[in-house]
């Protein structure tokens, strides 16, 4: 070999080398700890234990939720799918959705790398529901009693040498009846590895605080804390950076600071004319922090965050930016449908998206701390959020509910949520609970002074309040004197269904700041009018936004004759709340309809509800919606008088039929409703807007030929190859001229094939469990969804469905 080519081959290695070391020294801060977990449903002896064989167990990424799995052992009418009759461990009837919980064991493997020697070694769990233990080599190193509550676990010393592995073991709990709604099982949220140096900084010690405009500036306020476990410590520098939303560096600013371990800092400063965060403007700045010694960088750490002011009077109500907001609200579980409650990024960012399409600027997250991707998603969107953390306190609701561990763990778990969601500009309130049977008692004022005090601590920027409801369950306290112990506590009350209460509670406390927390859908006429009367009442949050599992036919219909008894709740099959504007298809129920005309969303729209049985009423539910359809077709009703329901602000509506006028009607002017007895005869229902004599904005429906083709349609054709991306496929039948047709409810065959699979699929059906995660699901009111996932290859993923007696429909999706 030449001289000249030894000295490239040397020059070349030497590269190499120096390549290596700078990229083992680049090793990542925060990984996804997601992948190739080792799953066991059921309980099991010594699964703690490293030489535990766990051969035969089951591989899965997270997030996961096994209560939506299929019961291990089904039983011929007692189980179907993941729904079972059994009263075993964690089955809460109705109340879950007829689903069970029990016992389940998670393990895991890694090994630390040499260049990750010195660093301190983190475990961050999103949410396991519920009481979860965490071992690290056989060591038990904590126990988290709380389903919905982030934490992190420093396992420095329980981990062995670089190169050896370790064994992470989760054991989770989620027994009895611990819960009013469908709560999931597992470990169902994000869980990471944070590799650190021993000086460092933590985002949930890092307040960006940007809630203050003076002027055209803002003033930002700063606060961190540094985390030193080096023995020696001296001095050094902080570095903040502040980056626009068009990705320039605006701002920058370095301090001398001490090193000494558990050092509050704190800063000030302005931004020049920034732009600010709002619902129709979501602009987010990043703050880059960053903490050095002798010009060595030891972290750095990124945190979004917006400028935006919030301010609450019974005078202005409420103001975003100096400006009159009202809260177009609705309350949402963590669940998401057919995907259980597997917190899955494209899921929770689909919630968000769904609300903001149909018509709300806020969202009440019901009854805990959610998602951090789904704060995400509403702070990139543009979505307002009350934060709630409790259920329940001292008081049980459930039997194995939270009020066991609420004395030891509410400060903590409360502590946590401020301190980790403090950040995001989307939220406005912290709630510190709703429905609290101890609200007005003297316990319970000191239980919310303590809280309040627990928020105050670490975010003094945004608003306490709480959820209150009539004193049905305290006969002894009457709302008009009790009510005021409830809130002289908080800064924003919440009232659970009590909107005849609000002018009178105005007039003898007329600086309290109201809003409906909690509101059936069947009174969003008489809440929203006083919402758009009183400055005072700032807005309505309707139960709820969306439908969920658990607390099975909260929102329904029945027809019965006289003496029979309307349950609060449905049994079998039933296992949807059915009460949502929104349901597991993403489609708008009629409700929804009707709402958009109360939010000036649509001009006009209108339902039809077939007859009731002779000698029978229909009964709806407090959560419930009267049994129409926004349908014309009604086959066997030939010839029989259908109740149609016009709803409009316009002062009339006429309706024709087959262009036939059947009459003009006055809407009212208080649910903005006309009411028609119509003669059914298939055609063309068409309802018009009528001012001063002027037919304006209309609305139609049509009777549809026969199933002619299915129609698919993906909310994205592209879509990242990344297992927390998802594409939702709706479909649909139709007959020949395009029209869903609403009365098919036809089984139909789902594959899938290339680079992903159908996760889950189904239909938004009440109770038809059979079709629950099913590839060959009905449709439901002439529709159905399949959700594909994709692999993490780039490629492409084609869905095909068929259905008997109509051609296969196919859809392909590219994944980049």
């Amino acid at each position: 070999m030449s001289k000249a080519r030894k000295l490239l081959s040397s020059s070349l290695i030497i590269l190499f080398i120096m390549w290596a070391n700078m990229a083992m020294s680049a090793s990542e801060r925060k990984v996804s700890f997601n992948k190739d977990w080792k799953f066991h449903r059921g309980s099991v002896a010594n699964a703690e234990q490293p030489l535990y064989n766990d051969n035969k167990w089951r591989v899965i990424d997270l997030p996961h939720d096994w209560s939506v799995e299929p019961v291990p052992i089904q039983k011929d009418g007692i189980t179907t799918g993941p729904f079972s009759q059994l009263n075993e461990s964690g089955a809460g009837g109705a109340d879950t959705g007829q689903t069970l919980g029990g016992e389940g064991w998670y393990r895991k493997e890694f090994t630390i790398e040499r260049q990750d020697s010195d660093k301190l070694i983190t475990l961050y769990f999103e949410g396991v529901y519920n009481q979860s233990e965490i071992w690290v080599n056989g060591k038990k190193v904590y126990f988290n009693p709380y389903g919905y509550t982030s934490y992190k676990i420093d396992i420095t010393e329980y981990c062995n040498a670089p190169g050896v592995a370790n064994t992470i073991a989760v054991k989770v709990v989620n027994a009895g009846q611990n819960s009013r709604w469908y709560s999931g099982s597992g470990i169902y949220r994000h869980v990471w590895l944070i590799k650190t140096n021993k000086l460092h900084l933590d985002e949930w010690d890092t307040f960006i605080n940007a809630s203050e405009l003076k002027g055209k500036d803002a003033i930002v306020k700063f606060s961190t804390t540094i985390h030193n476990q080096i023995q020696e410590s001296g001095s050094g520098e902080l570095n903040i950076r502040i980056i626009s939303p068009a990705g320039k560096e605006i701002f920058s600013t370095s301090q001398n600071v001490a090193l000494s371990n558990g050092i509050p800092i704190s800063n000030s400063f302005p931004l020049k004319n920034p732009e600010v965060w709002s619902v129709n403007n979501p602009v987010l700045y990043t703050a880059e922090i960053s903490v050095s010694e002798n010009g060595k960088e030891y972290d750095k750490i990124s945190i979004p965050f917006g400028v935006r002011t919030i301010a609450f009077s019974a005078e202005k109500g409420f103001l975003l930016n100096g400006k009159s907001l009202k809260l177009k609200g609705g309350c949402v579980h963590h669940d998401n449908g057919l995907l259980g409650a597997a917190a899955i990024n494209r899921a929770e960012e689909k919630k968000v998206e769904l609300l903001k399409a149909n018509g709300y600027n806020a969202v009440r997250c019901a009854h805990n701390q959610v998602s951090e991707y789904f704060l995400d998603a509403c702070d990139r969107l543009g979505m307002l959020v009350i934060h709630e953390t409790f259920d329940q306190w001292q008081q049980p609701k459930r039997d194995q509910d939270y009020h066991q561990f609420f004395d030891e763990w509410s400060d903590k778990d409360l502590e946590g949520s401020v301190r980790r969601d403090r950040n995001h500009p989307s939220i406005i309130m912290w709630s510190i609970g709703n429905e609290i049977e101890q609200r007005a008692d003297s316990i319970g004022e000191e239980i919310a002074k303590r809280l309040v005090a627990t928020i105050k601590k670490y975010d003094t920027s945004r608003y306490t309040t709480v959820g209150a409801n009539d004193f049905w369950d305290r006969r002894n306290f009457k709302w008009n004197i009790d009510s005021e112990r409830a809130f002289r506590n908080v800064d924003v009350s919440g009232y659970n269904y009590m909107w005849t209460a609000y002018e009178n509670d105005h007039t003898a406390y007329p600086n309290r700041i109201i809003y409906g927390s909690e509101s059936f859908p069947k009174e969003a006429a008489q809440n929203w009018n006083l919402v758009e009367k009183h400055p005072y009442i700032i807005g309505d949050f309707v139960w709820t936004a969306m439908d969920y599992i658990g607390e099975a036919g909260l929102g329904h219909a029945l027809e019965l004759s006289e003496g029979e008894q309307n349950p609060q709740f449905m049994g079998w099959p039933w296992y949807n709340a059915w009460c949502g504007d929104i349901d597991f298809c993403g489609d708008k129920k009629p409700q929804s309809y009707y709402r958009d005309i109360l939010w000036r969303e649509r001009e006009i729209s209108m339902a039809v509800r077939p007859p009731v049985a002779r000698g029978k009423k229909e009964i709806i539910n407090g959560w419930g919606w009267t049994d129409e359809l926004l349908s014309w077709n009604w086959e066997g009703l030939e010839g029989q008088t259908v109740r149609v329901n016009v709803y409009s602000r316009s002062p009339k509506v006429r309706l024709y039929l087959n262009d036939k006028l059947i009459g003009e009607k006055e809407t009212d002017i208080e649910n903005y409703t006309a009411t028609f007895d119509v003669v059914y005869t298939p055609g063309i229902l068409k309802a018009i807007n009528v001012n001063k004599n002027k037919e304006t904005a209309s609305t139609v429906l049509k009777t549809t030929g026969l199933p002619a083709s299915i129609r698919l349609i993906a909310d994205r054709s592209k879509i990242k190859a990344d297992k927390n991306d998802l594409a939702y496929v709706k479909i649909e039948i139709i007959d020949k001229d395009g029209e869903v047709i609403p009365d098919a409810n036809l089984p139909v065959s789902i594959r899938c094939q290339g680079n992903g699979s159908v996760v889950a699929s189904g239909n938004a059906a009440y109770d038809d469990m059979k079709s629950f995660r099913s590839l060959a699901p009905d449709t439901f009111r002439g529709k159905a969804i399949a959700i594909v996932q994709p692999q993490e290859e780039r490629g492409k993923i084609t869905l095909t469905v068929s259905a008997e007696g109509l051609e296969d429909s196919q859809i392909e999706i590219e994944t980049y």
